[in-house]
């Protein structure tokens, strides 16, 4: 799968990749995926989510299920090894944690680098805006013959993306939605997301993204949120 870049612009990546056949060839997978995904109302994936931690050897593992429907709607359920859901609509970013009995409600134009992939699976970052393929990383390939797409993050981007230092993306081969993402953040942080299981235009339903507070559960406003 994904990210889901629903609004995926691509069209100064192919610029920036016309020439040469390695860049020519990199601006032709673009272009597919940016179709599969003009094409797709909604989605539905298994992830497992493995992070590196600077300075630490054992990464941290996680997995569970996300939803996305347009527009620009995200649910994001961690099932192990911590309950915890994410529901996002829009630039309002609920995350609720059952153990600790809260919900920490923000937006996400406000959220720290390692958002970027909610960002990314909601589609609202418009990523021609923000990024450059890098042709030098770019154009390794995955199995089925894809080129593996390098991007760069743009100076001056949102605060989402500001410690991101690249973020690698791997498509299937046959549908051309990303099944694999990797975030490298400047501090040397790497966050691996690998998709499952993805259905696309399944009529996923829109009170899947309805959130309603448990009694007992804390609100608690946050101008930044740390995870996934």
């Amino acid at each position: 799968m994904v990210l889901a870049v629903f609004l995926l612009g691509g069209k100064e990546w192919v610029g920036a990749a016309e020439e040469g056949t390695k860049e020519g060839e990199v601006r032709e997978v673009v272009q597919k995926l940016q179709a599969r995904y003009e094409q797709t109302k909604d989605l539905q994936a298994d992830f497992k989510q493995t992070t590196k931690i600077e300075g630490f050897a054992t990464p941290i593992t996680s997995s569970g299920k996300v939803y996305i429907k347009k527009p620009g709607r995200l649910r994001w359920d961690y099932l192990d090894p911590n309950p915890e859901e994410i529901y996002v609509n829009g630039n309002e970013v609920k995350l609720y944690v059952p153990e600790h009995k809260q919900v920490l409600v923000g937006k996400l134009t406000q959220m720290a680098a390692s958002q970027a992939p909610l960002e990314l699976l909601q589609g609202v970052a418009k990523l021609e805006e923000q990024f450059d393929i890098d042709p030098a990383g770019s154009g390794e390939r995955m199995d089925g013959g894809v080129p593996r797409l390098t991007l760069i993050p743009k100076s001056g981007g949102s605060e989402s993306v500001r410690t991101v230092a690249k973020i690698v993306l791997d498509l299937n081969p046959k549908s051309y939605y990303i099944q694999k993402v990797s975030i490298h953040e400047t501090g040397g942080n790497v966050a691996t997301f690998q998709f499952s299981n993805l259905k696309a235009n399944s009529g996923v339903k829109s009170n899947l993204f309805e959130f309603t507070v448990p009694p007992g559960v804390e609100v608690v406003k946050a101008p930044t949120l740390s995870h996934p």
